[in-house]
This record gives C-alpha cells, structure tokens and sequence, in this order.
C-alpha cells in the first residue's frame, strides 16, 4: 500500500496506528493472496481472463441475467460485455436464450461446460490455498480462521462501508 504524503510513519502518531499497522500487515498478505488466486486459476485446463472469470461467477450466482445487468455487475460498458458473451459463448461456456416472459429480451445462463470450468478452477484456487495453509502452523491457521470471522462479522456490521467514514 502506498501512501503519497511520504513514508507513512507520520500516520503512526495518530489515534487507531497500531489498526494502520495491522492494515498495511494485511495488505500485502492481501496482494499476496490475489496472486495465488489468479495464478491457481491459470491452472485450469481453459484459461480465462479475470473478467471472463467475473462473468462465469456472476451468471453462476445470477442465472438468467440479461446483458445490461451483466454488464452493471461487471462494471463495464454493453459493447465489451457483448464481446465478452460472444467469446464465452463461442467457448460453450454460456448460451443466449429468449426470455421467457419478455420477447425482447435476452438472457444469459451458464452451459454445463461454463459450470465445470468454474468448478476446476475454484478447485485450482482451494488446493493453491492449501498448500500455503498446509505451511502454517496449526495455531496460526487457527488464528487466521478466527480473525476472518472477525473481520466477516465486523463488514456485516457496518454493511461494509465503514472504511468510506476513515477517509
């Protein structure tokens, strides 16, 4: 994490430091951890960019989603999540589908195939993580497990925007 006013020592000084601390430990473990994953779920017998991954999750967790809400889900324009259906369907990984209930519209559900990627590649990302986990001690892992529900429990409680009051 980078702060632009200098080394950042300066912000130690201030009331909540030693969270300023811990916050920096858990951003790099962070950054650490977003490279596991996407490089595990480069592992995949088919390789996908990160969006195509976004937009299997999001019509794994969505089905029937038309192409502008997956495109507001996404946070992408309708012509890059058109062309982003258009290859995943040419993969076989999604179909298009009239909907049911409104003839002019279009949507989106998984294929069996776009469900056994996304399978194989959450498995990729579960064994990668093992493996580091399998390198801790048990205490640590322990430690680790208790202090995510802690930090799962806090994010609920402030329905995760508690961070925006800091700024």
């Amino acid at each position: 994490m980078t702060c632009l006013s200098g080394s950042g020592d300066d912000q130690l000084e201030r009331p909540g430091a030693d969270a300023l601390v811990i916050a920096r430990r858990i951003a790099q473990a962070v950054d650490g951890l977003t490279n596991l994953w996407a490089a595990a779920a480069q592992e995949a017998r088919l390789r996908l960019s990160p969006h195509q991954l976004q937009a299997l999750h999001s019509l794994q967790s969505t089905p029937g989603l038309n192409l502008t809400a997956l495109a507001e889900s996404l946070g992408i324009g309708m012509p890059t999540a058109s062309r982003l259906c258009d290859r995943l369907e040419a993969a076989g990984l999604l179909e298009r589908e009239p909907h049911p209930r409104k003839r002019r519209e279009v949507q989106l559900d998984l294929t069996d195939r776009g469900k056994q990627v996304l399978d194989e590649v959450a498995t990729c990302r579960y064994r990668a993580l093992a493996a580091v986990l399998g390198a801790m001690e048990p205490d640590d892992q322990e430690a680790l497990a208790q202090g995510l529900r802690g930090f799962v429990e806090a994010q609920d409680e402030s329905g995760g925007t508690h961070w925006r009051s800091e700024q």
